[in-house]
């Protein structure tokens, strides 16, 4: 499916060499279902970027929402890393070809790597705080009633989500995850997991605690 809009309520896809190649390179790694729900992520982001007016690259912002699910797709099906780290690996690998400076490809790589992690991207740069904004945006409507009619609107005209965005969602990322779900712990992602398999088990903190090898005399 190719790109309906690229600027929705003032907010535009970037027009340059870098976000041409970064959009290329998604849409022959990844599905269109995961190449529009991470273009939406970038306009949730940079909408709410533009809203409170802070200072942000729409380069760098644009690739942290197209690359943070790459780890999902079929070429990361025999790594034991989290999905997370080997999108931010495979974004970080993208800037360097195209002489990004190491300080912006840092940002992106963060926000990559810690967009499930709740509680500290909104700390951060806000490349980091943006895309873990508008993915949370997308996924479960955070932050829904921040944005007006009229832009949310616009965003699901241009990319519209389909009526099984949820469950094709889930399934998404348990394709990704299901041969690693040890690296879900401690995120919601646990949530997914344990939804499609009935034998998988959380971690609990406090037990790997009280049986510490120390704490045991083992």
């Amino acid at each position: 499916m190719d790109m309906i809009a690229s600027e929705i309520s003032g907010v535009r896809i970037p027009d340059s060499q870098l976000a041409r190649e970064a959009t290329q390179f998604i849409r022959v790694t990844e599905s269109d279902f995961l190449f529009e729900h991470s273009t939406r992520v970038y306009f949730w982001g940079a909408l709410a970027g533009k809203r409170r007016e802070l200072n942000f690259d729409p380069e760098l912002l644009y690739t942290a929402a197209l690359f943070h699910d790459v780890g999902l797709t079929a070429g990361f099906r025999e790594s034991r890393l989290r999905f997370e780290v080997d999108g931010a690996n495979a974004a970080r690998d993208f800037l360097r070809s195209h002489r990004i400076s190491e300080a912006d490809i840092e940002r992106v790589w963060l926000a990559i790597a810690l967009h499930t992690t709740p509680g500290i991207s909104a700390h951060l740069h806000p490349i980091a705080a943006l895309t873990a904004e508008g993915v949370m945006m997308d996924l479960v409507g955070f932050g829904y009633d921040a944005f007006t009619d009229a832009q949310r609107n616009a965003v699901e005209t241009a990319y519209p989500r389909p009526s099984g965005f949820a469950e094709d969602l889930m399934q998404a990322l348990y394709d990704g995850l299901k041969h690693r779900p040890e690296t879900t712990q401690g995120t919601g992602l646990a949530d997914i997991v344990a939804d499609k398999d009935p034998h998988f088990h959380r971690r609990d903190f406090c037990s790997l605690m009280r049986n510490l090898r120390w704490a045991a005399g083992k």
